[in-house]
């Protein structure tokens, strides 16, 4: 089976900032591709509107109806389309270098969007799904006046806060599912998803200052290569990148928010010297840690 790669789609109800593909809102939805789509840059958020879908996700029959949230991460198959005559949707699509750039003030957990893996469908309560669609709306209205120079700051902004939203919902959704199925506590995958639970626990709370594998993968008493294999084939992730993109973000807070020089935050972050530690931020930012302090500095 030949497998697509989209792009996000440019014209009527359709909106960005600028011209840029990272964060993308898209109504009206209503045509489905043929064959499969395995996107390697984007994650999808998906509220059908209206009818109903019917795909494979990975192998797995998925059925999507009104009101029902439905999530595709980045680099896992979806095929086999059937939708009814009034199916529509709306959709945004999202980078992770996206991601890096909202602002949140509390991480999505990795086992939140595991769990969201395994039971990728969300059904929304009216009040839900009136809920969310005023944040889309505004972020439509946002992105179609973007004249302001602090315009991405706001969509950002709006965004994090829509994605909290919807992480509340998740949340709550996730609760549920142990007392509809409580022999799943026997399955593996409550296992591989405690080890993720804890590998995330433990690159959030060491705050940018371990960024190899083996050292986590030694504190969990588990192998390198079996964190990196679970980590595949719930999040389709690999450790090194989890550890890289929080590294980034303790950076970039220190940047933005602080005084400290550059010596100091490597000294903090426990980078052997300065020059290391600039190299590291360019080769994963494009720019010099001076650069991006001038650019983004409050």
């Amino acid at each position: 089976m030949d497998l697509q790669d989209l792009r996000p789609r440019k014209g009527n109800d359709t909106y960005r900032i600028g011209d840029s593909d990272d964060l993308v809102l898209m109504e009206n939805i209503g045509s489905v591709p043929s064959g499969g789509v395995c996107l390697q840059e984007h994650a999808v958020l998906l509220i059908c509107t209206e009818g109903k879908a019917q795909f494979e996700y990975d192998g797995v029959v998925v059925k999507i109806q009104k009101n029902d949230l439905f999530l595709y991460l980045n680099h896992n198959i979806v095929s086999n389309f059937l939708t009814s005559s009034d199916f529509n949707c709306r959709q945004i699509w999202l980078t992770r270098n996206e991601m890096g750039n909202i602002e949140m003030y509390t991480p999505i957990s990795v086992p939140d969007l595991s769990m969201l893996k395994l039971h990728p469908v969300v059904h929304l309560t009216d009040d839900e799904i009136n809920l969310l669609g005023i944040y889309f709306q505004l972020l439509c209205d946002r992105m179609k006046c973007s004249t302001s120079v602090v315009a991405p700051e706001i969509i950002r902004s709006l965004f994090g806060t829509m994605l909290l939203e919807i992480l509340s919902i998740m949340r709550h959704n996730v609760v549920r599912v142990p007392e509809q199925n409580v022999q799943e506590e026997a399955n593996s995958s409550l296992h591989k998803k405690r080890i993720i639970d804890e590998f995330m626990r433990m690159v959030e709370e060491s705050d940018g200052r371990i960024r190899r594998v083996d050292e986590i993968a030694s504190q969990l008493c588990i192998t390198p290569k079996y964190l990196s294999t679970i980590l595949k084939e719930v999040m389709s992730i690999r450790p090194s990148i989890c550890i890289q993109h929080y590294t980034m973000r303790a950076i970039q807070r220190r940047l933005r928010f602080t005084d400290m020089t550059m010596q100091e935050i490597a000294n903090d972050l426990k980078f052997p010297n300065a020059s290391f530690f600039g190299k590291y931020f360019k080769e994963h930012s494009g720019m010099t840690p001076l650069e991006y302090r001038i650019k983004y500095h409050k």
